[in-house]
């Protein structure tokens, strides 16, 4: 049974299953949501799967002021409500995007409380973003006024001509279109604030003991896919590939190709217990 949750009216998340504990974190502008095709896969592969909205997202707590809006701060609001959910085993960590970036840096911190890490599409490093981005984000964000008027509409339309461009070779379902650009309303403006604070993780990444399966789109055009066969190369107990046709969200696109990976990594855990 789904049980929807909120810490302090703070976090908001959703616990299904019993077993081992999967923590899923959503990317930038999405929302617990994003895990739909994952989640009913975990929970019958006899696993407890979580995943919450992340600080500025879905229905968990928006800060007022843009500056509130860090990667920083995101991470502390994060692990507290890890903290709060009081888990006695270490934990599977699955993010995708921002949510890689949270799953490693949580990795680092607490090695002893981390199972594992799988990491779709991570966000580790501006130099991923394309160049005219990457200079947009390395400042902050002067006003969010454009954002927050912008109708929910145009965000539906965008998501629908990226997502039935031929260069993506994907089509994403309506269902998931729809989802994603309401995930982008209802988040608040200042989470695109959280870019320009975002550090390089690069260099750490041999320091990341856990077992990591990372997993990208072949064809994002959000995060060059050059830079995830070298962030796996840094990881010293790791695996991966990109999914032929997939963009930036594999899990979306592509979930029976990406959940069947998923699902084959954590039997390959189990078996070593």
């Amino acid at each position: 049974m789904s049980k929807l949750t909120t810490i302090e009216n703070s976090v908001n998340f959703i616990r299904q299953g019993t077993g081992a504990p999967v923590i899923l974190i959503h990317g930038l502008a999405a929302s617990l949501f994003d895990w739909n095709d994952l989640i009913p896969e975990l929970t019958g592969a006899g696993y407890a799967a979580y995943a919450l909205d992340l600080l500025g997202h879905g229905q968990s707590w928006k800060p007022e002021k843009p500056g509130d809006y860090t990667v920083g701060n995101v991470f502390a609001h994060f692990s507290s409500w890890i903290d709060s959910l009081q888990l006695n085993e270490p934990l599977i960590l699955i993010g995708h995007s921002l949510g890689g970036n949270l799953a490693v840096e949580y990795a680092l911190r607490h090695p002893q409380q981390v199972r594992a890490l799988v990491l779709g599409d991570p966000f580790l490093s501006l130099e991923q973003l394309p160049f005219l981005l990457r200079l947009n984000y390395r400042r902050p964000l002067i006003s969010t006024t454009l954002i927050e008027r912008t109708p929910e509409w145009v965000f539906r339309r965008v998501i629908d001509l990226t997502s039935l461009s031929i260069r993506n070779g994907y089509v994403l379902p309506r269902d998931v279109r729809m989802q994603t650009a309401a995930d982008y309303k209802r988040a608040n403006p200042g989470i695109f604030n959280i870019l320009h604070t975002i550090k390089d993780l690069t260099p750490r990444l041999p320091s990341v003991s856990q077992p990591t399966l990372m997993l990208w789109g072949e064809r994002d055009q959000t995060l060059a896919p050059a830079h995830f066969e070298k962030f796996l190369q840094k990881i010293p107990s790791s695996s991966g590939f990109a999914i032929p046709g997939a963009g930036h969200v594999p899990h979306q696109s592509h979930p029976d190709e990406f959940n069947r990976q998923v699902l084959k990594f954590l039997q390959t855990l189990d078996e070593k217990r």
